[in-house]
């Protein structure tokens, strides 16, 4: 889908992911000291605003403007200290260099670009982390009620993320009632420290 087909898409309903953040996204953000985040493929926004609610200051970026519109209405109930702490950013992670890195969280939840653009764009999301920063990925593996989705494994994921990139953990998960049915891929991976990368 191109962005105006998601345009259209986050036209169509109040909101097409619900409210709520992922269950996952949140036991692993939870334990975390808040500091600078990217959220990927933000849509209306549920991850970013939840971030800005724990004291994250939140860079949340889409190609949809129709779907960063509908964030910002969403956020704007919130406090002005957390609309404070959020910036939308309408960018295309296929082609376009993410602005204000360098970040100590990129969250990537349920973005699926085309496999010829795919490595790219989670190696550039990857590339804007500090060192020692988390990538928290959740993506579709086995999609059942949307046949045509562009899926993707661990291995692709793990070949695509740069060398100093190493992933903790990694496991599978039944999708949630927005995804439709099927089985979600959810990597955490860390962004070495200067201090702890091998000398060649």
């Amino acid at each position: 889908m191109n962005s105006t087909d998601w345009d259209d898409r986050y036209r169509s309903s109040e909101l097409v992911w619900g409210a709520p953040p992922d269950p996952w996204i949140v036991e692993q953000v939870t334990i975390l000291p808040p500091g600078r985040a990217l959220d990927v493929g933000t849509g209306e926004g549920r991850h970013a605003l939840w971030l800005a609610t724990r004291a994250w200051d939140v860079t949340a970026i889409d190609y949809s403007r129709v779907g960063l519109d509908k964030a910002a209405t969403v956020a704007a109930r919130s406090p002005r200290t957390v609309r404070a702490r959020l910036h939308w950013t309408p960018l295309d992670i296929t082609a376009e260099e993410i602005p204000d890195r360098p970040y100590d969280l990129v969250v990537w939840a349920y973005v699926h670009p085309d496999p010829e653009h795919r490595a790219a764009a989670i190696a550039r999301a990857a590339a804007a982390l500090a060192p020692g920063g988390l990538l928290l990925l959740l993506a579709h593996e086995k999609a059942d009620s949307h046949p045509g989705l562009p899926v993707f494994g661990a291995a692709e994921v793990s070949e695509a993320l740069p060398e100093d990139m190493v992933v903790e953990h990694v496991e599978w998960r039944e999708s949630d009632p927005y995804h439709g049915t099927g089985t979600d891929l959810a990597v955490r991976a860390r962004r070495r420290r200067a201090d702890a990368i091998e000398p060649a």
